[in-house]
């Protein structure tokens, strides 16, 4: 996948340990047994955050999407805030370690765009299929 504009780095950083899940039974796809290993959350300006995510196990580009998805979700909602937007996600695979760079606008009311998530229903989602959020 090739890179997208960057934008420029600001302010707060977080990082959190490795989080192990048990296998998730996914139709067609047999045991899916991930390895999350931890979120970096980055505030680029105001509303524009980016989350740096790193797991094992990920079938495809779309199981790391996903995770970065779930942490914008919760970071939207500690913020006080109820929704995302999608900006970008680059995906790198290397020694087995899949990482995701994804940026996404949170605001308290919906974003227009149709690649927005309401950060309740994303979050509760992401609790049921175990994926861990910040």
């Amino acid at each position: 996948m090739t890179m997208a504009r960057l934008f420029p780095l600001a302010a707060a950083t977080a990082l959190l340990g490795a989080v192990a899940c048990a296998p998730v039974e996914q139709p067609g796809q047999g045991n899916y047994a991930p390895g999350y290993a931890g979120i970096e959350t980055i505030l680029l300006d105001g509303d524009l955050v980016n989350f740096r995510v790193a797991m094992r196990g990920a079938r495809d580009n779309e199981d790391v999407a996903t995770y970065a998805r779930c942490a914008a979700a919760q970071y939207a909602l500690i913020r006080g805030f109820g929704f995302a937007r999608h900006v970008r996600t680059n995906v790198q695979q290397a020694g087995g370690v899949w990482r995701g760079d994804a940026v996404y606008t949170i605001s308290a009311a919906l974003p227009p765009g149709i690649r927005t998530i309401d950060a309740e229903v994303t979050v509760r989602d992401c609790g049921a299929l175990g994926i861990p959020t910040i």
